[in-house]
């Protein structure tokens, strides 16, 4: 059909044709999932200084059988002008791309991200201009899907939002947009996925699972519309991902060092309370991390990787090798573009600088100045004390050790281990070793230089198995940045519309 013009009666009859059915037939038996076009609000964004009329569908529901109907489901925006026939830069109705931004932080639970709140990241995390606001003012159409999260459960005392559910919920909401192809303004071929942190894992994940068997289950069983849900592009800024290997990963990069400092979060009085905490590791976690750091080598020296100049990327049992070589390399990358921007790099302790540029990273200086954040092991704590714990809960258990490592050292009695496959259903870096995935073709990585929630291992590998599965990887370190994201939306639409293809 001609899709340039998008009426309320044009998407009538497209639904009516796509389904066989008469208008009257489908009044007698409504589709759940079927996008109904004259449902919205109209709103206005303002980017630049340009407004820009929107039409707000929002709280549509991504699952047929929700079990938190107010976290599965999506917020649709779409430039005013795709109803009319109009264009907005080199897009119409038929060509703009769809920007899938997804609001989860800490794999805690997020509804459905708006206009007027920062769309990826931690909940604390704001920034004056959307990065869906500037995805509609380039022309883009937006979906926002909400997700399950570790903390949700039913008043029966049952779990719902441990792993899988929250890509489970990020699937569906794909599946929809495809369910709903010939119904709605948008190229459901050029889905764009974004998330930040635990959002960021997300965004990874769905890029790198596409269609995979193992999800199957979980969707039907919620009433996901059937088909597809493989993305055409990921951003995925500082993804809290790969967590069966994440604290050995974190060992390794902070080899040998004592102290960390943590910042415990509070409520006081209904107000947020941030306090850092100074602790140091014992005699016995330091031999501890020193086992976890071979244990991380063994690991890595099994995916066979290679860096982009096709070098394998390798470590030996001391923590050293080519991968050490290669994240040194992505810093020095990142403080030679900061020189290059005007920044002043010359008192970075890490840095060897000659004739005013920068020739060479220590690394082992650069862990040292960055500092440990987060005790040992930083994920699968001994004590059961961490989110990713949480996460991995199941619904009668909130929390459960993850790895193997931690199970052995448990300080819990009677702590149990989640299964395998639990695992896996989150976990990127597994996903893109299995071959039944569809993978995305594009990926965008960033994590800042000075991040210290993860090891710098953890995005180097992943985009590393991208590129290895036919992924077009972009991966840079940005300097002096920290645990964020959205921070460079200029940068992430001039990708998503040249590298991405949108």
């Amino acid at each position: 059909m001609n899709r340039r013009h998008f009426s309320s009666a044009v998407l009538a009859s497209a639904a009516a044709a796509a389904t066989g059915c008469t208008s009257a037939q489908l009044t007698r038996r409504p589709d759940p999932l079927l996008f109904d076009p004259s449902r919205y609000t109209p709103q206005t964004v303002e980017v630049n200084g340009q407004t820009l009329n929107v039409r707000a569908f929002e709280n549509l529901p991504v699952v047929a059988r929700p079990v938190e109907p107010e976290y599965q489901a999506l917020n649709l925006y779409v430039p005013e002008a795709y109803f009319t026939g109009g264009r907005i830069g080199r897009f119409d109705a038929r060509t703009a791309p769809i920007f899938l931004p997804n609001a989860v932080g800490g794999y805690m639970p997020a509804r459905p991200g708006t206009l007027t709140k920062s769309m990826s990241g931690p909940a604390e995390q704001t920034h004056r201009v959307s990065a869906s606001a500037v995805a509609l003012s380039q022309g883009y159409v937006v979906a926002a899907p909400g997700a399950r999260g570790r903390t949700l459960q039913a008043p029966d005392g049952r779990w719902t939002g441990k792993a899988p559910a929250a890509i489970v919920d990020l699937k569906a909401a794909v599946r929809w947009l495809r369910h709903n192809a010939d119904r709605l303004p948008g190229n459901v071929e050029r889905i764009i996925s974004n998330g930040t942190s635990a959002g960021g894992a997300l965004s990874a994940l769905l890029g790198a699972s596409g269609n995979h068997p193992d999800y199957e289950a979980d969707l039907r069983a919620l009433g996901a519309a059937p088909g597809r849900d493989d993305i055409h592009a990921v951003s995925a800024y500082c993804p809290i991902t790969n967590l069966a290997h994440a604290d050995e990963a974190y060992e390794w990069q902070f080899d040998g060092l004592r102290e960390y400092r943590n910042v415990s979060i509070s409520m006081l009085d209904f107000r947020v309370q941030r306090q850092e905490v100074v602790a140091q590791l014992n005699d016995a976690q330091l031999a501890l991390s020193a086992e976890m750091r071979a244990n991380f080598a063994a690991y890595v020296n099994s995916l066979k990787l290679q860096a982009v100049d096709g070098t394998p990327l390798m470590l030996q049992a001391d923590g050293r090798g080519s991968l050490r070589d290669h994240v040194a390399a992505l810093l020095l990358a990142s403080a030679r573009r900061a020189l290059a921007a005007g920044q002043d790099v010359a008192a970075t302790p890490w840095l060897q600088m000659q004739g005013g540029q920068v020739i060479a990273v220590d690394f082992s200086a650069y862990a040292r100045a960055v500092g440990r954040m987060k005790g040992q092991p930083a994920f699968d704590g001994f004590a059961l004390e961490t989110g990713e714990n949480q996460l991995f809960g199941d619904s009668t258990t909130d929390k459960r050790h993850f790895t193997a490592w931690s199970s052995r050292h448990s300080q819990v009695p009677g702590a149990t281990v989640a299964d395998a496959a639990t695992v896996k259903a989150i976990d990127a870096m597994q996903q893109l070793m299995d071959p039944r995935s569809t993978v995305a073709p594009h990926w965008r990585i960033r994590h800042g230089a000075v991040d210290r929630d993860t090891s710098l291992a953890v995005p180097a590998l992943l985009a590393a198995a991208a590129r290895r599965r036919g992924g077009s990887v972009d991966l840079a370190l940005p300097w002096a940045r920290p645990h964020s994201g959205d921070y460079d939306l200029d940068e992430l639409f001039a990708w998503t519309m040249s590298s991405a293809g949108a």
